[in-house]
Formats: structure tokens, C-alpha cells, sequence
């Protein structure tokens, strides 16, 4: 009866210890995807300024635009946590499609080599950041499930593990594109 209770205690203990451990590799799962998303980020903020320099000889008249694009790219580098760091990255993907919505009208730009080439960089770099936010999420699913699950919730409960809140796509970009001719 004694070795019972104390191969039961022994179990209990083993599984708390296996269950603890892979909460604490799943919450590192969602810190290494988030650095993921910040490496692309950074990557993106570093070829700005070639951009705006590229952009600035020839778009003369359109400062304020040129403007918006830096300020978005500050505000993303200052964000404190990754709301922030993502609104800010919502905000500077939108000046970013307004530049080269605006560099239609300048075709000695559209020709410049640096321009077409930064503007293939950061179109890749894009596609990175769509890809890591994809996977940003589907870690942070995955870790929500373990720490929402019985018997693991009990022990995430204790140790104080959270749930993590997953990247949502703004409203205004759910919307059907219209097209009119």
C-alpha cells in the first residue's frame, strides 16, 4: 500500500515536472516566432532610409509623403510591446504602398535600378514578415491550447502562465478590393 501511494505521488510529480517543461518550450516557441516577426521588421526599418534617399530626387513635390514613410518607420522602431510594434508596422505598410502607388507618376524613377531593386527587397522582405507573422500564430495557437487544457492548465494556472493574444488582420484590409474600369 505504501509503494502504491508513493509510485502514484512519484507519477504525479513525474508528470507535473514533463507538463511544466514543455509549457516552458512552448511559451519559447512564441518568444523565438515573435523574433522572428522582429527580425523582418528590423530588416525592413534598415532599407528605408536607401528608399527615402533613392525616392527623394526624383518625387520633389511629395515631402509629406516622404515624411509619413519616416515617422511610421521611427514609431515602429520605438514601440515598447508588440501591439505596438505591430500597429506600427500596420502604419508603415500603408505609407509604404503610398510611395510606390506615387512613383507610378515618375517613370525616370520606376527606371532607376536602386529604386527597382530596393522595392524588390522590401516586397521580399514583406513576404518574410507575412510568413513569420503566420507562424507567430500558429505557435501562439498551439501554446494557448496546452496552457487551456486539462490537466496542463492546472499546472499553468500555478506557475503563472498566460495566454499569448494572436496578430489579427485590421478590419479595413478585410474588406473586398474593388476594382472599376
Amino acid at each position: 500500500m505504501v509503494y502504491a501511494v508513493i509510485f502514484v505521488a512519484f507519477l504525479i510529480v513525474l508528470y507535473w515536472i514533463v507538463t511544466f517543461n514543455s509549457l516552458i518550450k512552448f511559451r519559447n516557441w512564441v518568444n523565438e516566432a515573435w523574433a522572428q516577426i522582429d527580425v523582418q521588421l528590423k530588416r525592413r526599418y534598415d532599407l528605408i532610409p536607401n528608399l527615402i534617399e533613392t525616392v527623394k530626387g526624383y518625387m520633389k513635390y511629395e515631402q509629406e509623403t516622404l515624411e509619413k514613410v519616416v515617422q511610421a518607420r521611427n514609431s515602429l522602431m520605438n514601440g515598447s510591446s508588440r501591439s505596438n510594434q505591430i500597429e506600427a508596422n500596420d502604419l508603415l505598410s500603408g505609407t509604404l504602398k503610398s510611395l510606390f502607388a506615387l512613383s507610378e507618376g515618375y517613370p525616370d524613377l520606376k527606371a532607376n535600378r536602386s529604386f527597382v531593386q530596393l522595392q524588390e527587397e522590401l516586397s521580399g522582405t514583406e513576404n518574410k514578415i507575412a510568413y513569420s507573422r503566420q507562424l507567430y500564430n500558429n505557435t501562439v495557437m498551439k501554446y494557448n491550447t496546452k496552457i487551456q487544457s486539462f490537466p496542463s492548465n492546472l499546472i499553468a494556472v500555478v506557475h503563472g502562465f498566460k495566454a499569448e493574444q494572436m496578430l489579427e488582420t485590421k478590419s479595413e484590409e478585410r474588406e473586398n478590393v474593388r476594382v472599376s474600369f
